[in-house]
């Protein structure tokens, strides 16, 4: 059993939450201990009411040799530092893959990646490090994914797609097979990737979109 500190303790660390209380009553033979929540902001904290004890600040924390540690900060920005420095001082970071995902046993998913409820990966499929990938989204098979990228709800990657590192890519977000998408990019919700994006850019167009307004 996996005794585990969340980084954070906002919505996505309440979401995490509850997905151990769901693998937990799946994975018996599984189980994940929570031993409390570290965060700079207590009152996020209070706000949710977790039962586990907050343990204090990130910025102070002393890294426990005997615990993991589960990243349940969402925002890219902050994310990817506060997980050097942990790492830094000695942190072990763990995923979690929920027990109703839908894995291809032919897939490569790196053990800090999590996965949320009723997503799926692909056959043959490729997955990197401290990634999430939130409900319902999909991968599709030969997908390749670095690291860093946060995949939110009910996202289509297509077949064979190549991501980089640190996407944000929107709820209902999608492409076409064989798209490459580079490093630090930001897709939002709804998007139609029909073309290669390279680094570093925002994307807010839609393909073919047209209004159509009904007559009386």
């Amino acid at each position: 059993m996996d005794r585990i500190i969340i980084v954070g303790s906002g919505g996505h660390a309440a979401e995490l939450r509850d997905y151990i209380n769901h693998n937990n009553n799946a994975r018996p033979a599984d189980r994940i201990e929570v031993i409390g929540y570290i965060d700079d902001d207590k009152s996020t904290y209070e706000h949710y009411g977790f039962s586990e004890p907050y343990l204090g600040g990130i910025k102070d924390h002393k890294v426990l040799e005997d615990a993991k540690y589960l990243m349940g900060i969402a925002n890219l920005e902050y994310r990817k530092k506060i997980i050097e420095t942990l790492v830094s001082e000695g942190a072990r970071f763990r995923g979690l893959i929920h027990p109703t995902a839908i894995i291809s046993p032919s897939c490569v998913i790196h053990h800090t990646t999590v996965i949320s409820h009723n997503a799926s990966v692909g056959a043959k499929a490729e997955i990197g490090a401290y990634n999430m990938l939130n409900s319902r989204c999909t991968i599709g098979h030969d997908t390749k994914m670095g690291d860093y990228n946060f995949i939110s709800p009910q996202v289509a990657i297509s077949g064979n797609t190549s991501i980089g590192n640190g996407n944000l890519i929107g709820t209902n977000a999608c492409t076409i097979p064989g798209i490459k998408i580079g490093n630090n990019n930001k897709v939002a919700a709804g998007m139609v990737i029909y073309k290669p994006i390279e680094n570093d850019s925002t994307v807010l167009f839609r393909h073919k979109e047209r209004l159509i307004v009904k007559k009386e």
